[in-house]
């Protein structure tokens, strides 16, 4: 707002230039134009705030409290009241986990055992025999947005430079192995280190300066299995203090470690802490507290976070839980004459059962991770997530290769643990992916 005085003298000022435009002379003409423009020039240089004059009305409350206030003061003040104005898009906090299967008519596969040289020949459910397709043409969709198809180059770029590890068991095994084959459709790696075993595995992509590891182990933490009479028992003995450095000493270096485990643990175990076995169970023993599975997972989960916490070498960590993914053996088990040979997807109507031993291994692993995320808090800037794969997974008994692998385990035992490639575990890396490129800031899911 201009000051009385300051209008008075422009009011003289404009009273003059009438008084030259009536004189009819050119030269006249020309000063009083001159003028004129000089005028307006000054104006518009020492008015606070001139072109407020074309302001909304909704605004004049906001230009009678700049009068107080300096022109910079005023004009901050205004495009407050503007941004306030503007409708905010609400923030995007999408659950991942929560969704169901729809239909893709394009089909949810990224690759085939033509175009992926390195699928086992276990998991090659085609190649050997099966004969439905319809599992592939299957997508997940969350609830509450859009999961993104998984994208090679993408993924590539966000983990340049990096090493990311899979830490687990032969279902981590599986999972890593999809990847492959989704990241080789862009660039092949170079497959630098194999164990005798081949249970820890090197790749290196140089195109991305990339470098992907398999670390093996049962349960996370030491677990010996007991012999009887020089046979192996299926009995193990499960140190809950103290984590397996099968893969703990590898932990220095990462980037990014993808942490799970499950199978495993369904069978007859003693836990120990120090040298006093504390629980079992499938054991029925009578002076040992006997203890569900998810108590032993639980117990594993907290001694992994723990000591990835607490790695002096680890600053900037991210570790990332991936979910228990369930079997689907229908009338009997693995050894048993159990078998999963259905060609779809259970439908929406199909209720997740919250008491199931499945669900509870979850519920521990998820409980575990959150606790380590509290813990962690700044600490050497290592960071905690959760790739949340059982809800999806519950619904997918279609995705296994039960009958349909290489060797024929004894005693005609069908696969329904690990998952056919390709085939719905590739929407695990499509979850990984999405995570980590929340981690990396490039997405509000």
């Amino acid at each position: 707002m201009q000051s009385s005085s300051t209008v008075f003298k422009e009011k003289n000022q404009f009273g003059k230039v009438e008084r030259c435009i009536n004189v009819g002379r050119p030269v006249h003409f020309m000063l009083c134009s001159l003028l004129i423009a000089t005028i307006f020039s000054i104006f518009l240089l020492y008015s606070p705030n001139p072109l407020i004059l074309m302001t909304k009305k909704g605004l004049d409350p906001v230009l009678k409290q700049q009068e107080a206030s300096s022109p910079t003061q005023g004009h901050d003040s205004v495009q407050k009241q503007i941004d306030q104005d503007k409708p905010h898009k609400k923030k995007e906090n999408c659950d991942l986990s929560k969704g169901h299967w729809i239909r893709e008519p394009r089909g949810s596969y990224f690759y085939t055992n033509s175009s992926c040289a390195t699928i086992p020949n276990s998991k090659n459910c085609f190649k050997q025999g099966r004969m439905d397709k319809d599992f592939l043409n299957w997508r997940w969709k969350p609830d509450q947005c859009e999961l993104p198809r998984f994208d090679a180059k993408s993924f590539l770029q966000i983990v340049q430079g990096k090493t990311m590890a899979f830490i687990g068991d032969s279902v981590a095994r599986n999972h890593i192995e999809s990847l492959l084959c989704l990241l080789s459709q862009e660039e092949i790696p170079e497959d630098i280190y194999k164990d005798s075993e081949d249970r820890f595995r090197t790749w290196y992509f140089p195109h991305s300066n990339f470098t992907l590891k398999v670390l093996w182990t049962k349960f996370l933490t030491e677990g010996e299995e007991r012999m009887i009479n020089g046979t192996a028992s299926g009995i193990y003995d499960l140190q809950l203090d103290k984590v397996d450095d099968g893969w703990a000493k590898h932990l220095p270096g990462l980037d990014y470690a993808i942490v799970s485990a499950g199978h495993w643990f369904f069978r007859g175990l003693y836990l120990h802490e120090g040298d006093n076995a504390v629980e079992c169970f499938y054991c029925n023993e009578p002076n040992v507290t006997g203890h569900n599975v998810e108590f032993a997972v639980q117990m594993s989960f907290r001694a992994t976070f723990n000591y990835i916490n607490d790695c002096k070498n680890c600053s900037g960590l991210v570790t990332l839980l991936r979910t228990f993914a369930p079997s689907h053996f229908e009338n009997g088990g693995w050894s048993t004459g159990g078998y999963c040979n259905r060609t779809g997807p259970f439908n929406e109507t199909h209720v997740i059962d919250l008491e199931s031993s499945e669900w509870k291994v979850r519920s521990a692993q998820v409980e575990e991770i959150e606790r380590a995320r509290k813990i962690a808090g700044k600490n050497q800037g290592k960071r905690f997530g959760v790739l949340d794969v059982t809800r999806a997974m519950l619904m997918r008994p279609d995705g296994h290769p039960g009958e349909h692998y290489g060797e024929k385990w004894q005693g005609g035992a069908k696969d329904c643990v690990h998952w056919c490639m390709p085939g719905p575990v590739d929407t695990w890396s499509e979850i990984l992916m999405a995570v980590l490129r929340k981690e990396a800031g490039l997405s509000s899911l």
